[in-house]
């Protein structure tokens, strides 16, 4: 990635990209404010296209929230064993976010009464396509096998589910086959379930993976509150990090010309470090979220009509995870070498995670105290 340069907002790249820095010519290409792009949604883009209708987007979005919401409710106070059993004492990072979130989303993803090969195959797809890095542990030729294997096995889940007729959704597999509809290929239902795993176990993880990282690297901000700590994280290091768009007619985006040929990249990494609307735009200094500005260069989750339909769920998810880590436990960060690592998603570097429980850690009282 490169980081932000001088005071352009827009600029073609030297592979002819144009891209995009300023938080509010991305607000315009995101909201397609004035009809300018072509719309495109980066949650139901699948190899045959965009998923859709529009309707079906809404539905699948509006019913996933629901059961997301009526899982994380009943299983909060699951979260301090969790943690307890999942990170100490010692944790190797990011996988071990993704794993956690994994588990504790588990019913949700997929109900447990499944059949045990689809819960195998689902397992396999986390483990093979949504840790960082698992693609490339793997030769094209076996992803190519695996991935025909696990289509083929959804599409059948997916079938009997439609003749089973469930009126209501008990996971996001029903979630995806209900608000698609009966009418729909079976592959396009089962790439918006893909997306449903990468988006949860993927995503989610690695926002989980970055707030350690950064609270366990910075012990200044122990004190700071959860909240502010996740907001920085998905600041500095936003998960989903490049939006690409494409034109449906010539325009001017900031004195720069986008036609129908052209594809506009917008950066949430530079946008959520433009010098010109963030103060010390490259530090992590959680306490700035205290008084957040009116309108923050901020779009964590996207903006505009596509913009993720879980991010008040995830915030919430992930703060009461870092509330449980930072309050309960003494965290300190073993950094594995590396840097960043740059995908579709943004994932932080490899890193063990050692938990001391506070109440453990702490000295006891000397006599007469």
């Amino acid at each position: 990635m490169t980081e932000f340069e001088g005071n352009q907002d827009v600029w073609r790249s030297a592979s002819g990209r144009i891209c995009v820095a300023s938080p509010h010519v991305a607000r315009d290409v995101l909201g397609n404010r004035q009809g300018a792009f072509k719309e495109s949604s980066d949650f139901f883009h699948t190899r045959a296209g965009v998923f859709g209708p529009r309707e079906a987007q809404v539905e699948i979005g509006r019913a996933a929230r629901d059961l997301i919401r009526r899982h994380l409710d009943a299983r909060r106070a699951d979260l301090p064993r969790l943690v307890g059993t999942r990170l100490t004492p010692t944790s190797t990072w990011p996988d071990a976010g993704n794993l956690l979130i994994h588990e504790h989303l588990r019913d949700v993803l997929l109900r447990p009464d499944s059949p045990a090969e689809l819960h195998s195959v689902v397992d396999d797809i986390i483990a093979r396509a949504v840790l960082a890095g698992a693609r490339e542990r793997h030769a094209v030729l076996s992803r190519l096998r695996f991935r025909r294997r696990a289509m083929r096995l959804l599409i059948r889940n997916i079938q009997a589910r439609r003749s089973a007729g469930h009126p209501a959704p008990r996971d996001l597999l029903d979630v995806a086959v209900i608000g698609a509809g009966s009418s729909a290929d079976p592959s396009q239902v089962a790439e918006v379930y893909l997306s449903f795993l990468f988006a949860t176990v993927g995503s989610i993880g690695f926002a989980l993976g970055w707030s350690v990282h950064l609270a366990g690297t910075h012990p200044d901000t122990t004190g700071d509150e959860p909240a502010w700590v996740v907001r920085e994280a998905l600041r500095l290091w936003p998960v989903a990090w490049l939006f690409a768009r494409t034109p449906c007619r010539t325009h001017e985006l900031a004195a720069v010309t986008a036609g129908p040929d052209d594809e506009v990249d917008v950066c949430l990494y530079l946008v959520h470090r433009n010098p010109l609307h963030w103060e010390r735009p490259n530090e992590f200094v959680p306490r700035r979220w205290a008084a957040p500005p009116r309108e923050p260069a901020y779009m964590p989750f996207g903006f505009g009509p596509h913009a993720c339909a879980g991010a008040t769920l995830t915030m919430t998810l992930l703060e009461d995870l870092i509330r449980i880590i930072t309050r309960d436990w003494q965290l300190s960060i073993t950094p594995s070498g590396g840097g960043p690592q740059v995908g579709p998603a943004l994932a932080p570097p490899r890193f063990t995670a050692e938990l001391r429980h506070r109440a453990a850690a702490e000295p006891p009282p000397r006599g007469g105290e």
